[in-house]
């Protein structure tokens, strides 16, 4: 179970991910895409590319303990089978152009800021 501390944590690096994404020109088709094997936080489109966009939080930004480092191969290849099911699942064609991206969200208590990376097209 997660900690109450951990999800309201997720919730605010999402809304902060998402603005993010919005302030460059995403269109975000939709948040929290569950199957039983994993969840994508934000689905967003660009240029016609749909981005499965796995969003990281730190409370803190401690060099070498990024949140973005807790994105290894298994969820990577979790990530992949969860946007291929939502591809097929919304009827998008087969050649439909889509990535993986990883959006990180260091929050910097100080200084009441949060650090954003976002990395592209990660697999």
């Amino acid at each position: 179970m997660t900690s109450h501390g951990t999800s309201e944590l997720g919730f605010f690096a999402e809304h902060y991910a998402t603005e993010y994404l919005k302030s460059k020109k995403y269109k975000i088709l939709g948040h929290n895409y569950r199957k039983p094997w994993g969840e994508i936080d934000v689905i967003a489109e660009k240029e016609e590319i749909v981005i499965f966009v796995e969003v990281k939080a730190s409370k803190k930004d401690i060099p070498g303990f990024e949140p973005e480092l807790r994105v290894n191969a298994d969820k990577r290849h979790r990530m992949a089978r969860i946007a291929r099911t939502y591809l097929s699942d919304y009827h998008y064609p087969a050649d439909q152009p889509w990535q993986m991206d990883v959006v990180s969200v260091s929050f910097v208590k100080e200084r009441g800021v949060a650090k954003i990376r976002h990395y592209k097209n990660i697999d």
